[in-house]
């Protein structure tokens, strides 16, 4: 049995070779998980390319490629998890803004309709004091009209409110819930 040089080179030539194969199975892995849009950790690397975590550790290749590829991973993730943020947050801020401007201009209309109700009855008691009845009967019902109408605005900034209130609530839950999904996040990225 021969041990000299031949051997020792044959056998760190078989070795290089394995580690190369194996660094090819990490970029496949890498890649296909990539594709499936899995997460990218060592542990689900090491599984899919079918080597050992202590290999992706141990060989600086390995090591720089899972790095690479899991920074690239949470960077994506990053940027797709701030543009949902900030559609939701865009959603909320305008069915906010829409509610405000709505309350605004039912308010100037009830305000409108109540100088106008104080007009018509100052002009109900004029009237009353100098028209005969069929005159002061087409202005109480007028008046009775124009009650109504305003009942009628008063129900509507009601609603209005309300749903300005649950807007607002809303708006504070999706505020809780990005930060609460941003703070998982943090602590997802932390040293692994």
């Amino acid at each position: 049995m021969s041990s000299g040089p031949q051997s020792t080179s044959a056998a760190i030539d078989a070795r290089r070779k394995q580690t190369q194969d194996k660094l090819t199975q990490v970029e496949k892995a890498i890649g296909q998980l990539r594709r499936e849009r899995g997460r990218l950790t060592v542990r689900a690397i090491a599984e899919r390319a079918g080597v050992s975590a202590t290999f992706l550790y141990e060989n600086t290749s390995a090591r720089g490629l899972v790095k690479s590829a899991v920074e690239k991973s949470r960077s994506q993730h990053d940027r797709l998890g701030q543009d949902q943020h900030d559609r939701i947050e865009a959603s909320w801020r305008e069915r906010a803004l829409n509610a405000e401007a709505e309350l605004k201009r039912t308010q100037k209309e009830v305000f409108a309709q109540r100088q106008r109700i104080g007009e018509l009855m100052g002009q109900l008691r004029d009237f009353n004091q100098m028209v005969p009845g069929e005159s002061v009967q087409q202005l109480a019902t007028e008046n009775t009209t124009l009650k109504h109408r305003v009942h009628q605005l008063t129900q509507e900034h009601r609603k209005l409110q309300e749903r300005l209130e649950g807007a607002r609530s809303n708006l504070r839950f999706a505020d809780k819930r990005i930060a609460a999904l941003e703070a998982q996040l943090l602590e997802s990225q932390g040293p692994d």
